[in-house]
């Protein structure tokens, strides 16, 4: 930490300390024209440095809106078992256990604490074209797959975790199987389409082989089984561009947030043990609210869009 720079203010107060020492107080009050209670004010900070002739910090040692030490002990503690999630997740599980104070009080008192959590920086994003938003549930719903990490699994075996998820609503179904094929899919997306509490109208997917044979095949008939039950339901099949997942960046992001909200902390000893599990992890994922949709949960985002036209 640097040294206070010295003023002149500084240099006043030191000749006039030095002038009452060799000409007394009474003189000096009269010649500096202040008062004799200042010189012996100076007199008394002053250690034999000028830097001790300077003004005292003015911040007040405690304000009436500071956190209690109550609050301060519920973050400590809750921060213990939170350190891989990021401070929207934090705050939100602080309010339901009775924290009152806004997400920018708590950014601030963590950095009084010096709490750091263990989530990577986001790289900085390109400029890309604006997103069109979506208008109602189901107008279009992302699917994906994603390798369930092998530090989670007790054994010799793999897992896939099959996730769609709604743009407009968040709202999401996810489950695990040994797996991930044409057949697979065709069975997720016959649950996604019983399981979603709402028509759905266009699915997005990547160019993989579980999906499709677009880049295999140049047949138009020559279609996977889950491209034939969107036929079948009348959905519409919408491919992105090959090799650009932000294009399905729903479903994408969601899985980031998987990795470190789930499996950071979950072990699995067999595709039962998995869905059980992640069955848990879904139902507060989608009773947890979200700042894209206004600190609504997509339970909430449904609710609140059905309502209207009752």
């Amino acid at each position: 930490m640097s040294k206070p720079k010295i003023t002149q203010q500084m240099r006043y107060r030191l000749s006039l300390i030095k002038y009452a020492e060799k000409h007394g107080v009474s003189k000096a009050a009269r010649v500096y024209n202040t008062c004799r209670q200042n010189i012996y004010r100076y007199r008394k900070r002053y250690d034999g440095t000028i830097r001790s002739l300077g003004n005292y910090s003015r911040r007040p040692k405690s304000h009436p809106n500071q956190h209690t030490t109550e609050e301060i002990k519920l973050i400590k503690d809750m921060f213990k078992r939170n350190v891989n999630t990021g401070l929207v997740v934090f705050w939100v599980k602080l309010k339901n256990r009775g924290y009152t104070r806004s997400i920018s009080s708590l950014y601030n008192q963590m950095k009084k604490l010096n709490l750091k959590f263990n989530v990577k920086k986001k790289k900085r994003k390109r400029k890309t074209k604006p997103y069109l938003q979506m208008t109602f549930p189901g107008e279009r719903i992302q699917i994906d797959v994603k390798t369930v990490p092998s530090k989670c699994i007790v054994g010799q075996f793999e897992l896939y975790q099959y996730t769609a998820i709604d743009e407009f609503s968040r709202y999401r179904y996810l489950k695990i199987y040994g797996e991930k094929s044409t057949y697979t899919s065709y069975n997720f997306l016959l649950e996604v389409i019983d399981k979603f509490p709402f028509k759905i109208y266009t699915v997005r997917t990547d160019n993989g082989t579980e999906f499709t044979k677009r880049l295999l095949s140049k047949d138009p008939n020559d279609i996977t089984m889950f491209e034939l039950a969107l036929r079948k339901n009348n959905i519409h099949h919408d491919l992105i561009k090959p090799y650009t997942p932000k294009h399905n960046g729903k479903v994408e992001r969601s899985h980031r947030k998987d990795n470190e909200r789930f499996y950071a902390t979950h072990r699995f000893y067999s595709i039962e043990d998995a869905n059980k599990q992640l069955q848990s992890y879904l139902k507060e994922y989608n009773n947890f609210p979200m700042q894209p949709l206004d600190w609504k949960s997509p339970i909430e985002m449904l609710r609140d869009y059905l309502n209207k036209f009752k």
